[in-house]
């Protein structure tokens, strides 16, 4: 399985890091591995995360941080769609 971010998941995660990095460059640091490694686990369990409303969707909850990936797989790829906090209101999904 191949990871795909789409745009606007990229800048969602930018976004992310940016903001924690200002309070805590290590802190920032920390949650990018950890991200990563959530994220790296859907390669091998695509349908680890809890289907939506939207046909083939699904979502993933990036614990132990409070971080939502939305994504979908579609044949040997998986692409990610969004990633935000929990607390944001969702868009879309």
């Amino acid at each position: 399985m191949r990871l795909r971010y789409t745009r606007r998941a990229l800048r969602q995660l930018l976004v992310i890091l940016d903001n924690i990095e200002r309070r805590s460059p290590q802190g920032a640091a920390s949650i990018a591995r950890r991200m990563e490694d959530a994220i790296a686990i859907l390669k091998v369990q695509p349908n680890i995360g809890v289907a939506t409303q939207r046909p083939g969707f699904r979502r993933f909850v990036l614990g132990p941080y409070p971080y939502v990936v939305l994504y979908q797989p579609v044949g040997a790829e998986i692409v990610i769609h969004s990633v935000r906090h929990a607390s944001r209101k969702r868009r879309g999904w």
